[in-house]
């Protein structure tokens, strides 16, 4: 062999490695929840159950949106909608990651993409809602639920964080990849 036949054949093995390095897992889908028919709902059902107990998340999340509902009958809306409202108002736009450039290591400011920012908060109300005293999870949960629909509570605390610290540093934004 050559020396041009090596180099050709080093760069087609070259270029299998790199196409299946880039190769990415399919996406699963979803099925939508049994009483809403939403995505979403049994996205968070999903992050909210624990030991493989779907049926248990369920029940939780149902009594919990019959808690909110209850609770803040003054509100013209559903629970449903007061859920997806909380949800979008704990919801980041901007998160800080290290970068290490030069033996220094930076937070720099990026954005979020769509998926990440609706796993972050469905994550961040859960969190914050078991950390919360009270009797049962439902209740825990609707607590946190309406604190962040009025703009309180832990998750919007914790939004609010991540966009202060975004904003602190906002000079290493060149440094985005």
């Amino acid at each position: 062999m050559t020396t041009n036949e090596d180099s050709k054949q080093n760069l087609q093995l070259k270029n299998t490695l790199i196409t299946m390095r880039k190769a990415k897992p399919k996406k699963r889908v979803i099925l939508p929840d049994p009483v809403y028919g939403e995505v979403m709902v049994a996205k968070f059902v999903n992050h909210l159950m624990l030991d493989g107990k779907k049926n248990t998340a369920y029940g939780v999340f149902y009594t919990c949106l019959e808690v909110v509902g209850q609770k803040m009958k003054s509100e013209e809306k559903a629970p449903l909608e007061i859920w997806k409202q909380a949800l979008a108002n704990i919801t980041p736009t901007v998160e800080v990651k290290s970068r290490r450039i030069g033996g220094a290591t930076f937070q720099v400011p990026t954005e979020i993409r769509a998926d990440r920012k609706e796993s972050i908060s469905m994550k961040n109300m859960i969190n914050f809602a078991r950390k919360r005293g009270g009797h049962s999870m439902a209740e825990k949960l609707a607590a946190e639920i309406m604190d962040a629909y009025n703009n309180q509570g832990g998750a919007f605390k914790r939004k609010e964080d991540m966009h202060r610290m975004a904003e602190a540093n906002r000079a290493f934004a060149h440094f985005r990849f």
